[in-house]
């Protein structure tokens, strides 16, 4: 079993988390030996916090409570509250994942919070476009590791803005490893154009062209 950490917070993004968490809780188009994803909301607190989009939610555990090793995977959705100093745990936490080798996936403002610890001052990384966080964060250095792209990895460490959430999720579950290849090229390619020609490949892929 693996765990998914995800971190909430006052007016987080709910759409920069839709498809991500819709694929790892359904399972619909995993491969047959995927292993079991464990999803765990986590809080600066146990105090429940609303999303931008009006949704309560309530932390299962708190940042200071999850275990850290090279499984780790912690997801930071966007916020306007990244800046509170409360949740500047969280980022702490996020440098303790990615020292001890496990994957923090970041977009949007989460982004922002990332670079004030100058944690993308030497990572391939994106966000909200060239300039973007150097009008945020005054101290960021990572503008030669910038890449403008929709959504970036390298390895441990994937990013995006706000506008990437479906590439940021295809990065996520590749990292994860429970789609095949050719099922989560489909995925991308239904979701990102729309197209229904690849919603029947992504069908084909999972259940084979007899079904």
């Amino acid at each position: 079993m693996k765990t998914v950490y995800v971190f909430i917070l006052e007016t987080l993004a709910d759409w920069e988390l839709g498809h991500v968490l819709a694929e790892l809780n359904s399972r619909r188009f995993f491969k047959p030996d995927a292993p079991e994803i464990q999803l765990m909301r986590v809080g600066a607190t146990d105090e429940p916090v609303v999303s931008m989009g009006g949704t309560k939610m309530t932390p299962d555990v708190a940042i200071g409570d999850i275990t850290v090793d090279e499984n780790t995977f912690l997801l930071l959705p966007g916020a306007d509250t990244w800046s509170d100093p409360m949740y500047a745990p969280a980022i702490a936490k996020a440098e303790e994942v990615l020292t001890a080798g496990g994957t923090v996936a970041a977009i949007c403002g989460a982004t922002v919070a990332l670079a004030a610890a100058g944690l993308l001052d030497s990572r391939p990384h994106t966000s909200n476009g060239e300039g973007f966080l150097e009008m945020f964060v005054p101290t960021y250095r990572g503008a030669a590791y910038f890449e403008d792209a929709e959504a970036v990895s390298d390895g441990e460490l994937i990013t995006a803005g706000a506008t990437g959430a479906i590439a940021w999720t295809r990065r996520i579950i590749e990292r994860l490893g429970v789609m095949d290849e050719a099922a989560l090229q489909s995925w991308f390619d239904y979701f990102s154009t729309g197209d229904a020609r690849h919603f029947f490949s992504l069908w084909e892929s999972v259940n084979g062209s007899g079904t």
